[in-house]
């Protein structure tokens, strides 16, 4: 399948990815439908046309008519959800996700997929410290990077097709990423920044820090503002890679500690100027 304009696009879950995902591929003239919750959010994104229609819980005919179907849901209801529907999907339909963790997902999902359909999953690293479709932005996703997970299972026209969603979408840039490896890079990368974030607003409960920070202490914890109950299912789908991070983190971290209490500054300042050459990678423009 070739994703053209003429093609059908579901978005299931529309909060603030799933709309921002709707408002990007509405702006470039797809015809994008959306099942979710809330009639709130449905009311919402009618009116600032950021979806063509809309239907609150599991509507048949517009997931049988979908081309493409984009998931925007936790880890368990994505599970859930195929058990119970799967069996609405038409043939030739193409299915993907955003969804964070992929060893716990992409093997089951697609052991699920009703014949002649195709799952291949994908991760939008984007996202903001605020939830709900009213929150939506395509803005989000200009520096950011998508990453698309497939496996053996997976066709090349399909992973081709995802990988033009994320052009379509904006993204800067698009890599492939096996399962595995996809779950390794997030627990170090983001499930494990998250937690350094959340344990340092949690290990000082001075209620005068907010009249002595500075801009470096904001800048670190800006993504501890978190929506528990997603990043609890995240970090709870990948907890042996995620403590395997913990514990490398630990020992670094220990290892600092070490050389301060002895005084070692060689060992001090070779990690810092280890810190400074890997951070600039991150500051060269992408192409």
């Amino acid at each position: 399948m070739k994703l053209t304009k003429d093609k059908k696009i579901l978005i299931v879950g529309l909060g603030l990815l799933g709309g921002s995902y709707a408002m990007a591929l509405t702006k470039k003239g797809y015809t994008v439908k959306a099942l979710t919750r809330s009639q709130s959010s449905i009311d919402y994104a009618l009116d600032a046309g950021i979806i063509a229609a809309g239907k609150t819980g599991v509507d048949a005919d517009m997931i049988a008519e979908a081309d493409l179907i984009i998931f925007s849901v936790y880890p368990r209801v994505l599970i859930e959800w195929m058990e119970a529907n799967r069996n609405l999907i038409k043939p030739g339909t193409v299915i993907t996700d955003v969804t964070g963790v992929k060893g716990y997902t992409v093997y089951r999902i697609q052991s699920l997929i009703p014949e002649g359909a195709e799952f291949i999953s994908a991760h939008p690293m984007a996202g903001r410290e605020c939830l709900g479709v009213q929150n939506a932005t395509d803005e989000i996703f200009k520096k950011a990077n998508y990453l698309v997970v497939p496996t053996e299972k997976n066709t090349e026209e399909a992973i081709l097709l995802c990988e033009e969603l994320g052009r379509e979408l904006g993204f800067a840039r698009i890599s492939r990423i096996s399962p595995e490896r996809h779950d390794e890079m997030i627990a170090f990368l983001s499930q494990l920044t998250h937690a350094i974030a959340v344990t340092l607003m949690c290990c000082n409960d001075s209620p005068d820090l907010v009249d002595y920070t500075g801009d470096s202490f904001r800048d670190l914890t800006r993504i501890a503002k978190i929506d528990d109950a997603m990043w609890n299912e995240l970090f709870m789908c990948n907890r042996d890679e995620l403590a395997r991070q913990m514990d490398v983190f630990s020992e670094t971290f220990e290892k600092m500690r070490r050389a301060l209490k002895e005084g070692d500054t060689t060992t001090m300042r070779q990690m810092m100027r280890t810190s400074t050459e890997r951070r600039k990678l991150f500051d060269k423009p992408q192409n």
